[in-house]
């Protein structure tokens, strides 16, 4: 008789493993039998008790509820919520903060050889490597959307779960987010209270009611600082989460392109004008055109640019203005800041075939990042150079800023 086939693994069972590499998403990979296992809270080389949370055709996902063999990169987290089963907002507390940023630094490679393309010996010749922001892992959120549970309570969820999790407060909340009352008081037909802590200040809670937002308290347009100037925009408008982020992001983009007086620019998915702005600190009276679909982006970019003529706002999504050539080259410097699904491969086509001598690539997702870097060189472009940033501490995210440079211009 053939032998019967090996039974897989289920839903809440507990098995004994041995972590192997960091994966994307937080987790890290694992085998048992032959079976993938991606594992959260845990790092490479432990030996763990993880319990099964989802069974899929391919692998399983579960949580490291004992560790056997710790890490000498673990930590107790700071926060008693960052454990299996409760909030799944952080999701590296159990990592000393060296190991975090070496943890997505993996990440960004092990993407950028799998899905880019690159060697690892292009990686390291680019020193691949992401820096950690000023202010600790600690009270740099500035917008924190708390979910609101059948009770009526506000909290945060699960780890790819609809369940709320009441709080005591956030860890990774501003100092201002943390002091509100949101937690203890109760929010009746509500399915969520954004609040926010600007740089300038100014502190809002607000209340969301079937999708509909009604301002609690704070001001209905926040302050933010940055790049040097100030920037006013609506509560709902799309703003960095952490403090130092604008700048830093502005001064890596400005770094990396060094935009010359008399360049002209495109700022794509250019949100409230950050990067146009910065931009035309450098080109002078050269006009810089900016394309954004959010009408929240749109009206702030409109009030807080009017200072400079030379930024042209276009109200459009990024790929109809470029397709139906709302804008058009020749362009010699381009910002892309596309949302967490990246640019895409017709607006990378479209971006080369305007002729820019040089693009800097935003990125807040490596997979997005990696895939787009893909098109570029398929096209002959290369990417020349690479920062990573840790705007996101305690979690999995990391924010990337790329320059990619058509064929044959050297640094």
């Amino acid at each position: 008789m053939p032998p019967a086939p090996e039974r897989g693994l289920a839903e809440a069972e507990r098995v004994e493993l041995t972590v192997d590499a960091i994966a994307p998403g937080g987790h890290c990979v694992a085998r048992v039998d032959g079976q993938v296992v991606f594992v959260r809270h845990a790092l490479p080389g432990e030996r763990v008790i993880a319990e099964v949370t989802e069974v899929h055709r391919g692998f399983v996902r579960a949580d490291a509820v004992t560790v056997l063999d710790p890490s000498p990169d673990r930590v107790e987290p700071p926060c008693p919520y960052a454990r299996p089963g409760a909030c799944g907002g952080c999701d590296l507390q159990h990592v000393a903060p060296d190991a975090q940023l070496a943890w997505k630094t993996a990440v960004v490679r092990e993407q950028l050889v799998r899905l880019g393309g690159l060697t690892d010996a292009e990686l390291d010749k680019l020193g691949v490597r992401v820096e950690a922001l000023p202010g600790g892992l600690l009270g740099w959120r500035s917008r924190v959307r708390y979910a609101v549970d059948a009770a009526d309570r506000a909290g945060l969820l699960k780890h790819r779960s609809h369940e709320v999790v009441p709080i005591d407060r956030c860890r990774i909340a501003h100092p201002a987010i943390q002091q509100l009352p949101v937690l203890t008081e109760r929010w009746p037909a509500a399915e969520a209270v954004e609040t926010i802590a600007s740089t300038g200040g100014d502190v809002t809670v607000t209340e969301i009611r079937d999708g509909v937002p009604t301002l609690v308290s704070g001001p209905a347009e926040v302050r933010e600082v940055a790049a040097g100037r100030d920037w006013t925009l609506p509560a709902s408008a799309f703003w960095q989460v952490h403090p130092a982020a604008a700048d830093t992001l502005c001064a890596a983009v400005l770094d990396l392109l060094d935009p010359q007086p008399g360049e002209t620019g495109w700022d794509l998915y250019g949100g409230a004008g950050l990067f146009a702005a910065a931009l035309a600190g450098r080109v002078g009276d050269a006009r810089i055109t900016l394309v954004e679909s959010s009408r929240d982006g749109v009206d702030a970019a409109r009030a807080n640019l009017a200072d400079l003529p030379q930024i042209e706002v276009v109200a459009a999504r990024v790929e109809t203005a470029l397709t139906r050539r709302r804008i058009t080259g020749p362009v010699d410097v381009v910002v892309l800041d596309p949302p967490r699904s990246g640019a895409g491969a017709q607006v990378v086509r479209d971006i080369v075939a305007a002729g820019p001598r040089a693009v800097a690539y935003v990125a807040c997702d490596p997979a997005a990042f990696a895939r787009d870097v893909r098109t570029f060189t398929d096209l002959g472009w290369r990417l020349a150079a690479l920062r990573g940033f840790d705007l996101f501490p305690m979690t999995q995210h990391v924010e990337q800023v790329g320059l990619l440079l058509p064929p044959l211009i050297a640094l």
